[in-house]
């Protein structure tokens, strides 16, 4: 299926959680002298327009990065990536995981992007273009397996479905579990979102049995509109980089005071 486009939620709640966590990791990953390969399954346009007809539809990134000022300390590279491109593009701007990643890692890093969607694939490899990405229109899936393990071999991969195919959510530990016997020494990052259906539960399960030292790690939220679906924000790591459930620590207690509030009887 074609038919999801992140921009009508960028910004939101998840996207604070995920390239929060995703920054600080390849920050930390670069202050070693040796390079690294990043590697995104479904990388989206990399660039969104807050003020557009998208984010006004859904009002996601209203209810998201609008509202975390004091979140993060001041030299974080969450914050000056968005600093970064906000300079570039406009203050409306805000940049997906790929320039997220693009502008955190060095220009020896090399950055493999897929995306299937043909319209979210041009705009892609527009933007990308300048920071040397090869981007793919291609299931990312695919992508994935046939160029784990890359080179170099230190590196990251993010896996961040719209879980429209809900067989993903079957497929999934299968699949990280082969990735990880291919590229044992990878860093990979799923993202993925907390339903009020439960749908995530036996996903994640499968996943802690496979690879039982990864990194679980999920933050609740307030739905970001009447009859939202989406709560909260779920991210599995294999070979988490130090520090890094620390970082995550720290956000959820910020996510924490956004959390629900139980109603009064």
């Amino acid at each position: 299926m074609l038919s999801y486009q992140h921009a009508y939620h960028a910004g939101n709640m998840a996207d604070v959680h995920k390239h929060g966590a995703l920054a600080w990791a390849l920050d930390y990953m670069t202050k070693k002298p040796k390079p690294l390969t990043y590697l995104e399954t479904h990388a989206g346009r990399a660039l969104y327009d807050l003020g557009g007809t998208e984010a006004a539809k859904t009002g996601e990134a209203a209810q998201g990065v609008a509202l975390i000022d004091g979140w993060f300390p001041a030299d974080h590279p969450y914050l000056r990536a968005l600093a970064a491109v906000q300079v570039a593009h406009g203050p409306d701007a805000y940049p997906g995981s790929p320039l997220v990643a693009a502008q955190v890692l060095r220009s020896t890093d090399p950055l493999y992007l897929s995306e299937l969607h043909p319209q979210e694939h041009a705009a892609l490899t527009a933007v990308m273009k300048p920071h040397g990405a090869i981007c793919d229109q291609r299931d990312g899936w695919e992508m994935a397996l046939s160029r784990c393990p890359p080179d170099p071999r230190r590196g990251f991969l993010l896996i961040d479905p719209s879980f429209e195919v809900k067989s993903d959510y079957q497929s999934i530990p299968d699949t990280i579990a082969k990735l990880h016997r291919k590229w044992p020494v990878g860093v990979i990052m799923l993202w993925y979102p907390i339903l009020t259906s439960g749908a995530h539960a036996p996903m994640t399960a499968a996943l802690c049995r496979a690879i039982p030292d990864g990194l679980l790690h999920e933050v609740a939220f307030p739905p970001a509109r009447e009859g939202h679906g989406m709560t909260g924000s779920g991210l599995f790591v294999v070979n988490p980089p130090y520090g890094l459930s620390d970082e995550l620590a720290r956000l959820k207690a910020k996510f924490a005071t956004r959390a629900p509030q139980p109603k009064e009887v």
